[in-house]
Formats: C-alpha cells, sequence, structure tokens
C-alpha cells in the first residue's frame, strides 16, 4: 500500500484503519502486498465503523499476538445522547431516548460490563454478531475490565466527545451505553501501548515491536538452549512476567519466570 514504509521481513505494520473496512479485511490487503505463504494477522479488532490504529502483524510477528493483544488502548469518541442503537454504533436500528442528566457518569477503575451481542466474542464457538444478524438471542457473560482513563473532552447538543485509556477486553461502546441512553457515534483508536496511530504507515522491526518487554541477555550455551525452547538460568526484572530473551544476534524468544529461578521461553522466534 503506497504510504507504509514495509520491508519484507518479520514485523508490525501500523495500519490507520479507515471506516467501512473490518479488521479482516486490512489483513487481506496487506497479505496481498507480501509474497505468499507470509503470515498476516492483527493484534486487537476494531469495529468496521471505527477508524485508526491497527497492529497488523508480519511473519515471526504473529507469534507475539497474545503479548501485543494484552497492551491497553487509548480511544477517541464522540457519543450520540438520547439515542439507542441496537449495535452501539451508527450501524444499528437507532430509536430516541432519555437524555442522560448531566454530570455524565464516567467510571474508572475495575468496571464490570457485558460485551455488546454485535461484537466478536464467541458463544457456543460462534461470534457473537454472527448469531444477532441471524435473529438469534445472544446472551454474553458480563466481564471484569480496566478503565484507567475515562474523560470528557466537549458537549454540545446531543453529542459529547470523551478521551478513553483502557485496558485490554474493554468495549468502548459498552461504557458509552453505561451513560444512559446514548451510543457511539464515532470510535477512533489513537494508541496501543506504546504504538501512535501518528507513526501509522511504518513498519517496525520485531525486535523493535517487542522492545517494550524488559530483556535478559545470554550467551554462548544459554543462548542456544533458549533458541531451542529449554529453559535457561535467569530471573525477570522485579514486577515483569514476560521477558525478551536476546543474545547478539538478536531476539531469542519470549520467556517467563519458573519458581526454580530459570526462565522457560513460550514464544520462540529462531528458525
Amino acid at each position: 500500500m503506497s504510504g507504509h514504509e514495509r520491508s519484507s521481513g518479520d514485523g508490525v505494520l501500523l495500519v490507520d484503519k479507515p471506516a467501512g473496512m473490518t479488521s479482516h479485511d486490512v489483513v487481506a490487503r496487506e497479505r496481498r502486498a507480501l509474497p505468499r505463504k507470509t503470515k498476516v494477522g492483527h493484534a486487537g479488532t476494531l469495529d468496521p465503523f471505527a477508524t485508526g490504529l491497527l497492529l497488523v502483524l508480519i511473519g515471526r510477528a504473529t507469534r507475539a499476538q497474545r503479548y501485543l493483544m494484552e497492551l491497553p488502548k487509548r480511544y477517541e469518541t464522540v457519543a450520540r445522547l438520547g439515542w439507542t442503537s441496537t449495535t452501539g454504533d451508527p450501524d444499528g436500528e437507532l430509536a430516541p431516548g432519555r437524555m442522560p442528566e448531566d454530570p455524565l457518569h464516567l467510571p474508572t477503575g475495575r468496571v464490570r460490563q457485558r460485551p455488546p451481542a454485535y461484537s466478536a466474542v464467541k458463544v457456543g464457538g460462534k461470534r457473537a454478531y454472527a448469531l444477532a444478524r441471524a435473529g438469534e438471542e445472544v446472551e454474553i457473560p458480563e466481564r471484569e475490565v480496566e478503565v484507567h482513563r475515562f474523560e470528557p473532552l466537549w458537549r454540545e447538543d446531543d453529542r459529547a466527545a470523551f478521551a478513553i485509556e483502557c485496558g485490554s477486553g474493554t468495549y468502548v461502546r459498552s461504557l458509552i451505553a453505561g451513560l444512559g441512553d446514548a451510543y457511539c457515534l464515532e470510535l477512533r483508536r489513537t494508541r496501543v501501548g506504546p504504538f501512535d496511530v501518528a507513526d501509522a504507515g511504518r513498519q517496525l522491526a520485531l525486535a523493535d515491536a517487542l522492545a517494550f518487554l524488559p530483556a535478559v541477555e545470554l550467551r554462548g550455551d544459554d543462548a542456544r538452549r533458549a533458541g531451542h525452547g529449554v529453559a535457561v538460568p535467569g530471573a525477570a526484572p522485579a514486577g515483569a512476567g514476560t521477558v525478551r530473551l536476546v543474545d547478539g544476534d538478536g531476539l531469542i524468544a519470549l520467556a517467563e519466570p519458573r519458581g526454580d529461578g530459570e526462565l522457560k521461553p513460550v514464544v520462540g522466534f529462531r528458525g
């Protein structure tokens, strides 16, 4: 795609997803521009109506998907107040409702929420949105999510804008619906962990993309053993759950500490 600083190697491509495309559409588009059989994925779905930062994973970067998906997110959203939507966004059936009272309650901390029926959550092995579109009743259990920041930016008549910083798995549509009768009119993801939508178009080398994880340097036999998935002596920095194992040739693996003073590789990048 024009404007991308893409290389053919493993890495994370920062994409500013436009409205009207699914995350799968973006992955398919990028896959067509790469050599055949290159693995391509993404780290966190954006709704079709939403715009903003999508991390497209190329090659061995797909092995680190879980760790990239767990990163916190930052959004900017415009809500339409006093209206409801069956999907929580402009694509649903809209109906007038009650205008939420001022001041708008903005929850932060650990928040219980129910993902929208029109979401990618799996229910009985099927995507909730597929069941909902087929007319089936969808009951999705509540979950606990972390909302770090929920800040009003402006309000004008029945429109209000918010900046939201939250943990992985948070549904902004559900947060907005929780204000009262309201739905997401616009939604833009501006940041994922250390990655910013202002840098969209760049492809980061895998080692650079995972630099948010602390590094443990290995040498000699330990480096070779870790490359084969064997636990090696070492300790993670205080508070760290997952670390990068590296040597003079670069990234070896992601590893997790064990209680016996060893680091166990859980995702390998050699071979």
